[in-house]
């Protein structure tokens, strides 16, 4: 009987003992996660980029990337033109197409910015003494610039 008794005492100590081992090591374990958990779902299904998506993919800039860019939307123009034709209307020429979808748009508020810019430069030339340039004709000068780049 003295052998149960031990054993039973044995046993609570035991279960004493490894739910304090266990509860250290939980404790250690949450400690040094640190930010793990907030890691949680961002593998390489899921970006949190904070970009808007439009800027997230980047516009190609090598001379391979834009033949490829070009390659595909000739690609989707043509099966444009084969659905036109199957429906009895006439085909669009894809490569003035092509150049209509790849050419560099300017956003009406980055005119603003500029004609602010300008504006600005010809208080600048004011104060210095200077002629002030034709807003209208530097605008479309810096404009026509972007367009070419």
């Amino acid at each position: 009987m003295e052998d149960t008794l031990s054993v039973q005492e044995a046993f609570g100590i035991v279960v004493f003992v490894v739910v304090g081992v266990g509860a250290v090591v939980a404790l250690i374990t949450f400690a040094g996660s640190g930010r793990s958990y907030d890691e949680i779902g961002k593998g390489g299904l899921y970006d949190e980029d904070p970009r808007p998506a439009a800027s997230a993919a980047s516009a190609p800039t090598s001379a391979a990337e834009l033949a490829e860019r070009d390659e595909e939307i000739r690609q989707m123009l043509h099966a444009r033109n084969l659905r036109r034709q199957a429906r009895g209307e006439a085909p669009v020429d894809i490569e003035a197409e092509l150049v209509e979808l790849t050419r560099q748009r300017i956003d009406p508020a980055l005119v603003a910015e500029i004609r602010e810019l300008v504006v600005a430069r010809n208080a600048r030339r004011v104060r210095k003494g200077q002629e002030p340039l034709d807003v209208e004709a530097e605008l479309a000068r810096q404009i026509s610039e972007l367009e070419q780049q």
